[in-house]
């Protein structure tokens, strides 16, 4: 580990330079990267420097180091705090323990005390830096989590919310690299129970029996999701349904007997492509909506009760939610590659024509939906009396389809993209305009100015930067400090009055803002 970042705060310089001097402070560990007369300025220069520590003394002008302190642990939580202090006040130390602060220190500063603070202080940095490097504690940490990552992963597949490089990257280190070449997933119902039983206990003896059964006729996971348990299965050769069915209904046995009432079982379509998980467990809840017909305590498979359609066209969430990122986000090169996606699947396809046609649809939809949402004309991109299914009779190719595609995607990101810069300067002139309006407010902050905005500080603050060139609070001072030169050209207001009508509680601070900004003080300003 290197040198552990300090800054040093006092508004007597003479205490500040004598403790930076006193110390070798690289010979224990640390290095002083700043110092402050006062804890507002403390406070700005430690959002730029990051310091591991922080020593303040507690009585200073404009933010004593309490305050410091409280706010620093809001913005910087794992910045230590020493507090030096000239009194002795129960209170003081009361109040430092609430803001975590790790030594209080009395002052005249001894400089071996202050040796045998750091010492202590560098033993608690390392041991926390050394935790946090530990591997092995990290490694512990990970794998007794794994259980409830992987079933959060599992919901997220079956919700569409899993792509396949996801699935890719993650199966290993989630214990789901038992998958080969066929998945399907199974879905357990409760048909119903005596009413004295309990049904999250029930479930968790449905999963025992999963788990104690399965192993002898697939591979397999299974875990609970919403009110049922669902089974993902996989194997070598898509015949091996036979066995799962075979096992699936051997639970179903089981659980009558344990229980004297039933269970069904819904399962899904086969497939060869970890991305179909979502469509396997959807049609097996479809298999489930037989059980009136079919009756149940049983395996209700469903290509027994329906047509295999499973070479479907299907625009999934996940092709959706990548199609419209590029449009709003991307490039024209990033765009084009999506809409190529999108169609590498109809090439890839052998469907009838009103599949085709449904698909381009859903995709069109997604489109005027992203249109609506950023409340663009629709009339812009797609022209007058626009009707897709009488527009796709035009069309020669899906070659001339995809180019259409390309180009309306383009148009609207085009616009989009205007909307995004437009509303940008929109919401700076408004900020401007309520700084203008309020600069005087003693109380005037980023959050104020967002909630009034209805933004998010966050996104304010790095949109305000980026069309400004400068912070919220460097705009507000510079604001305030034009005012005030008004005010001094054209008044003969004291410099304490003006100080409040540009919106400082303390003419000490103005005075001192005022002279960091102009070199020189509000008064001797007047003079000259």
């Amino acid at each position: 580990m290197g040198l552990y970042k300090i800054m040093i705060v006092d508004d007597e310089e003479e205490i500040r330079l004598g403790v930076i001097k006193k110390i070798n402070w690289e010979e224990h560990g640390f290095v002083v990267v700043g110092d402050a007369e006062n804890g507002k300025e403390a406070l700005e220069m430690a959002e730029k420097l990051h310091p591991d520590v922080i020593m303040t003394d507690i009585k200073m002008p404009f933010m004593d180091g309490l305050e410091l302190g409280k706010k620093i642990v809001d913005l910087m939580p794992s910045t230590k705090i020493i507090i030096f202090s000239g009194s002795d006040d129960l209170e003081y130390a009361h109040q430092a323990i609430k803001i975590n602060v790790i030594e209080y220190v009395l002052k005249p500063i001894n400089s071996i005390e202050l040796v045998e603070v750091l010492k202590r202080l560098r033993e608690k940095l390392d041991k926390e830096y050394d935790d946090k490097r530990n591997m092995e504690i990290l490694k512990k940490h990970f794998l007794e989590s794994i259980p409830v990552i992987r079933e959060q992963f599992l919901i997220g597949a079956l919700e569409g919310r899993i792509t396949k490089e996801q699935w890719e990257e993650d199966e290993k280190k989630l214990g789901l690299d038992f998958i080969s070449n066929y998945i399907c997933v199974a879905v357990i119902n409760i048909d119903g129970l005596p009413i004295e039983q309990d049904s999250g206990l029930v479930s968790i003896s449905i999963k025992n029996m999963v788990d104690e059964t399965m192993g002898n006729y697939c591979d397999f996971i299974s875990f609970p999701y919403i009110d049922k348990i669902v089974v993902l299965s996989s194997f070598f050769e898509k015949d091996n349904i036979i066995k799962v069915i075979k096992g699936l209904d051997e639970i179903c046995k089981v659980f009558e007997c344990v229980f004297g009432s039933t269970i069904s079982i819904g399962l899904g379509r086969v497939s060869n492509d970890i991305s179909a998980i979502r469509l396997s467990y959807n049609t097996a809840q479809s298999a489930l909506s037989y059980r009136p017909i079919l009756g149940n305590g049983k395996t209700i498979y469903i290509d027994d009760v329906e047509p295999d359609n499973s070479i479907q066209l299907q625009f999934d969430e996940q092709d959706e939610i990548k199609f419209l990122n590029s449009i709003k986000l991307s490039n024209e090169e990033d765009i084009k590659e999506a809409v190529e996606d999108i169609f590498i699947k109809i090439e890839d396809s052998f469907v009838a024509l009103e599949r085709y046609r449904i698909y381009l649809m859903e995709v069109l939809t997604a489109m005027l939906k992203l249109t609506q949402s950023h409340n663009i004309d629709i009339k812009s991109i797609f022209g007058e009396n626009f009707n897709f299914y009488t527009y796709l009779e035009q069309f020669n190719s899906i070659g001339e389809i995809k180019g259409w595609f390309i180009e309306k995607s383009l148009s609207l990101n085009e616009i989009i993209k205007k909307e995004r810069v437009n509303s940008s300067k929109i919401l700076v002139e408004k900020a401007k305009e309520y700084i203008k309006n309020n600069y005087k407010d003693f109380e005037i902050s980023v959050e104020k100015l967002c909630s009034n905005l209805h933004v998010s500080p966050t996104y304010f603050s790095t949109i305000f930067k980026k069309e400004t060139d400068m912070s919220f609070v460097n705009y507000l001072t510079n604001v305030r400090l034009e005012e005030a030169l008004k005010l001094l050209n054209t008044t003969d207001d004291k410099t304490y009055i003006i100080a409040t009508k540009v919106g400082y509680q303390e003419a000490n601070y103005f005075s001192y803002v005022f002279k960091k900004k102009f070199g020189i003080s509000p008064s001797r300003y007047r003079k000259n």
